[in-house]
């Protein structure tokens, strides 16, 4: 149900989130929470259980999957859900929903004798705009977000690396899809324009690139560092530091040396801070975490990653990493991959993260970002008619070292992006506020955000 604007911002825990005459949000305030009787009616269902005939088999075996797993009492799952319906919603980290490839144009491109760049690149924009001309794959993909119940992902408009041709192709793809169905989703550039889009009863993507665009001339430390402005005027507005190997900002998390900050990824923190783009380090090592909280002068991010303490990987945040993110005003953003979040590695050791950080932390400095997508029902129907092709080298950024942890295709379904709704469940379960969930879902995204544009 649509909300009326003054309402949803009172329940949102955003009522003292006000939109100055320049447009810049004003203040947040953490004692506004209103009661969630004062939206829906006692015999109301939450919209997601109204739209359920419009949902496929799989996204409701995903849901009932999760919730047997998290064990909700009615009381608990009905207050979950109506929260997480009439609350602004915001991923750290994500994607929106992937459609199918054009099975018949892919084997067609293949048989012709098509080049692995082309057909990854053919990949790549199918998946990413194909629900714009499609009107099967435009209802999977509006159904998704329905029954995923978020506003707004940062979403990964960019491509592993630093190089700026790469970073603009991908970058195209989402500024064409969000162009072509601005009714449905569209770009974000500033907070206020997540709030619109709840208001309005759409949804909004906020950019973000998985690497800082460097041309690599090297013929001055200003003319690297030209392109951050560029991007932020494109509408990106986060970036990783470093992609899981070195560069010459610093050392990404999969390698050895642990090596840290650059004198010139130094340069690049403070150009970041300098334009408005959020610093993140999901992808980087420790030392290069630390040394890039210490020089930032506004809040960072680790967008989507787990806790060392509960589960050691790469990807992982120890508590120092953590507390220096937490110090700089930032947050960290739990994810839903297995492998990163060990134990269980389902649904009930997501929670664990997140209460982890809370319970440490405090619940200012912890975001949700799942690192994951849905893909369109119709997928492996278009699959069956691609030919086979040629197995690949693992690219240079996703060299991982090995390990023994064994992920199973129920871990991941307990997970799947469209059981957000269970997100907001599994936090009122763990006992917190209406408040503390709400800070969770959107308030600290909001709140950084903001910082990051003063």
């Amino acid at each position: 149900m649509k909300t009326k604007r003054r309402d949803f911002l009172k329940l949102s825990g955003l009522a003292g989130l006000t939109l100055a005459s320049d447009g810049v949000l004003g203040g947040l305030r953490s004692d506004s929470v209103g009661s969630i009787a004062q939206i829906i009616p006692a015999n109301s269902k939450p919209e997601y259980i109204r739209r359920d005939h419009l949902l496929n088999d799989q996204i409701k075996a995903d849901f009932e999957l999760a919730r047997n797993i998290l064990k909700p009492t009615q009381k608990q799952l009905e207050h979950g859900l109506e929260l997480h319906q009439n609350s602004l919603v915001i991923e750290s980290y994500g994607f929106m929903p992937r459609a199918s490839l054009d099975g018949a144009k892919m084997a067609s491109a293949i048989n012709s004798g098509a080049s692995a760049l082309e057909i990854q690149e053919m990949n790549e924009e199918m998946i990413m705009t194909r629900f714009t001309n499609n009107s099967k794959e435009r209802a999977e993909f509006e159904n998704a977000w329905k029954a995923a119940g978020v506003t707004c992902i940062f979403q990964n408009a960019g491509e592993e690396g630093n190089e700026v041709k790469r970073l603009l192709k991908r970058l195209a793809h989402f500024t064409y899809a969000t162009d072509q169905m601005s009714d449905f989703v569209s770009r974000a550039i500033r907070p206020e324009d997540i709030l619109r889009a709840k208001t309005e009863n759409r949804h909004a993507l906020y950019f973000s690139g998985n690497g800082v665009p460097l041309p690599q001339d090297w013929i001055s430390v200003e003319d690297e560092l030209k392109y951050i402005n560029i991007f932020f005027q494109l509408g990106v507005r986060m970036m990783h530091l470093t992609y899981n190997r070195r560069n010459p900002i610093g050392d990404g998390c999969a390698e050895k040396a642990n090596g840290g900050l650059s004198d010139f990824g130094r340069a690049v923190v403070r150009e970041m801070n300098r334009v408005g783009v959020i610093v993140d380090i999901a992808h980087s090592g420790w030392q290069t975490s630390l040394e890039a909280a210490q020089v930032s002068t506004k809040p960072m991010v680790a967008s989507h990653t787990t806790v060392t303490s509960l589960h050691k990987h790469i990807r992982s945040k120890p508590d120092n990493v953590i507390r220096a993110i937490a110090d700089t005003g930032g947050y960290i953003g739990i994810c839903c991959i297995p492998r990163f979040l060990g134990g269980t590695g389902d649904i009930a050791a997501m929670m664990k993260h997140i209460d982890y950080v809370v319970k440490n932390f405090g619940s200012d400095h912890v975001a949700i970002g799942t690192d994951v997508a849905y893909f369109s029902s119709y997928g492996s129907e278009e699959n069956k008619k691609i030919p086979a092709v040629r197995k690949q080298r693992a690219g240079w950024e996703a060299l991982w070292p090995e390990d023994s942890y064994v992920e199973t295709r129920e871990m991941e379904r307990s997970m799947a992006w469209t059981n957000w709704p269970l997100f907001t469940v599994g936090m009122v379960q763990m006992g917190y506020s209406d408040e503390v969930i709400q800070k969770i879902l959107a308030g600290n995204i909001m709140r950084v955000a903001k910082a990051a544009l003063a």
